[in-house]
């Protein structure tokens, strides 16, 4: 019995992950699916065409991608399902990784339902490379971008990167798995990916990590990235809490969490970790800047009409530290102040800002609305092949240099 429920757990991961077709255990015969890889070697995915450059003997493994081309990864006709992307090239530089663009188009849309700087796709706020894995996407060691999350398609599948920047790429190799199926259920969703930057976000306005959306499906799940301000000095960052609108929420959402670092489950702070859902891949380390992910994976985010999700950039400190931030003219707005008395102290009123001098006001530590540079790349499945989100921001601002 034991050994059975070990069994039907693993099934369900696997399932998860689209690494083996739905209803199969791994030891199970699948009729309905034909395994199929894209590569240089054989862009179509064609049955017995693969390799056939140079006599069989590793004739097309790479390709280059100058200023301004495209090239087409995938371009497949019928139906079937994605479970595995794995790419990597030879300029890893972060300029490189926001100048390249990855799209995906499902069913002959005419819209893209994933653009999105390529480094970003794969995981990595702030396009920089970085040893991981988790339950979607990996780095083994810091030169290649695989993804797990399986993309199904009922019509056709067309995957490309267009390099948007000056510098030719020599080296891109790249291969996508997929499986043909017989059938396509009715429950299937399609994957897409959005990814936006403000390179300061205004005070009291919500950070967009996924716009609305409209339709059913899935909030997979975000990478951030956020490059602090320096005006704000030592001042923490991370108080603005993740929230989740659904099925007509306005004024309030249905969900809200607590803090930034909460959001990824950690706390009272953010330090590098990674995990199969959650984690930061750099803590500003060189001041490099904050990334990191939640995937929903064991906590589903289904909508049925709508949805959006928002992150408040808000930081926090000491409150004789933030009035001397205040005095000197730092842009900032006081939300609460936690005078460690029971829940915080509301402070803020639209429209007013607190003098935090204020002699009558207690002492603790103050939240306040702040402006930072902040990126995120937002994961979701929708009952249709394309979106009606804004489109791609142009390379200018994807790789713009925040000041230190």
């Amino acid at each position: 019995m034991r050994a059975f429920i070990l069994l039907f757990l693993l099934s369900q991961c696997l399932m998860l992950s689209g690494q083996v077709p739905e209803g199969k255990a791994l030891f199970e015969f699948d009729s309905t699916s034909s395994p199929r890889w894209a590569s240089f070697e054989n862009p179509g995915a064609e049955k017995g065409k693969g390799a056939m450059r140079n006599n069989g003997a590793k004739g097309y493994p790479s390709d280059d991608l100058a200023p301004g081309e495209t090239k087409q990864l995938l371009n497949v006709k019928g139906t079937g399902i994605i479970n595995r992307i794995w790419l990597t090239i030879n300029d890893r530089s972060p300029g490189m990784l926001r100048s390249l663009k990855i799209e995906m188009f499902w069913d002959d849309a005419a819209r893209p339902a994933v653009s999105a700087p390529l480094g970003d796709f794969f995981g990595m706020g702030l396009g920089r490379t970085t040893v991981f894995h988790n339950a979607l996407f990996a780095d083994p060691e810091g030169r290649s971008f695989i993804c797990y999350i399986p993309m199904p398609f009922r019509r056709g599948a067309r995957i490309q990167v267009t390099n948007e920047g000056s510098t030719r790429l020599s080296h891109l190799f790249y291969d996508i798995d997929f499986q043909q199926m017989s059938r396509w259920k009715e429950s299937n969703l399609y994957f897409h990916a959005w990814w936006h930057r403000d390179t300061a976000t205004r005070l009291g306005e919500d950070f967009q990590l996924l716009p609305r959306v409209t339709g059913k499906g899935r909030f997979l799940g975000v990478n951030v990235g956020v490059v602090e301000n320096p005006i704000y000095e030592k001042h923490w960052w991370g108080e603005g809490e993740v929230k989740m609108y659904l099925d007509g929420d306005r004024q309030y959402p249905t969900l809200s969490g607590t803090g930034t670092e909460d959001y990824i489950g950690s706390a009272w702070g953010e330090g590098e970790f990674y995990n199969d859902y959650a984690g930061c891949l750099s803590a500003n380390k060189d001041g490099n800047g904050w990334a990191f992910y939640r995937w929903h994976i064991p906590d589903p985010i289904y909508f049925k009409k709508d949805c959006k999700v928002v992150l408040p950039e808000m930081g926090s400190n000491e409150k004789k530290l933030v009035a001397q931030l205040q005095a000197k003219g730092v842009p900032l707005i006081p939300v609460t102040i936690d005078d460690q008395q029971g829940p915080v102290k509301p402070l803020y009123t639209p429209g007013k800002i607190t003098d935090l001098g204020d002699p009558s006001l207690p002492d603790g530590y103050v939240m306040f609305y702040r402006s930072d540079d902040v990126s995120a790349t937002s994961y979701f499945y929708l009952d249709k092949p394309s979106n009606d989100l804004p489109s791609l921001q142009p390379v200018t601002i994807r790789t713009y240099k925040s000041k230190k």
